[in-house]
């Protein structure tokens, strides 16, 4: 068994506002080290629950494990082009091993290509259509991971800008059916089969919209 670590670390970060501090140091005498963390919920690898977008939806407490948890298949584009849509077409090419209930990731290792550091990670990334959403709902997939922004408005959320929440396709079309997104997540450049075993275990945190992730996939060494 060989487990590949898909997480993002929980560091400063330009796009998302995090504290860390210790309320307790040795330095300071204390008999305990401890860390305090303040972070926002969409921010690092993370899964988003329906009610980030659909009012009343399931929140990431009532998501079950089940949904996140299983097995996976890896759609190859590393060779999408910077700053270019993903379509339909092309998962549908590179796609056939797609089966009803997957957690499909998209790999482009793009966190190989841009640092997740700097907003060219957001500005030069490929994107996902409509089309190209309507294709995995139809495949009745459970969860979605990329390892790329996939949805063009989010570079704009970096200056500010906000676009109709139709606009972001993967959010429209997936996550308000109940196929669940698991964001930010990284490292897919070393996965080395096609159908791994993936886990993306979310914090026990009742009734949000969203919520930080450990995830990994298993696979044969």
């Amino acid at each position: 068994m060989r487990i590949v670590d898909l997480t993002v670390p929980i560091e400063p970060h330009f796009r998302w506002p995090m504290e860390r501090s210790l309320k307790s140091d040795f330095a300071r005498g204390d008999p305990f080290q401890v860390t305090w963390l303040g972070l926002v919920v969409h921010g690092f690898t993370h899964i988003d629950s329906p009610r980030h977008i659909v009012p009343g939806g399931p929140t990431s407490s009532e998501v079950p494990l089940e949904a996140t948890i299983g097995e996976a298949a890896v759609i190859p584009l590393d060779d999408a082009a910077e700053n270019a849509p993903i379509d339909a077409g092309l998962l549908a090419a590179r796609g056939g091993h797609v089966r009803a209930g997957d957690i499909v990731l998209l790999r482009t290792r793009w966190d190989e290509r841009r640092p997740l550091h700097s907003p060219a990670f957001w500005t030069d990334a490929p994107w996902l259509t409509r089309a190209s959403c309507e294709w995995l709902l139809a495949r009745r997939i459970k969860a979605l991971a990329p390892d790329f922004p996939q949805d063009y408005p989010i570079r704009g959320l970096l200056g500010g800008q906000t676009a109709p929440i139709a606009e972001f396709v993967s959010h429209d079309v997936l996550l308000r059916n109940g196929v669940i997104l698991i964001e930010y997540a990284c490292n897919f450049g070393a996965l080395r089969t096609a159908r791994p075993t993936v886990y993306a275990l979310p914090l026990k945190l009742p009734d949000s919209d969203g919520c930080p992730a450990r995830m990994i996939a298993v696979e044969p060494d």
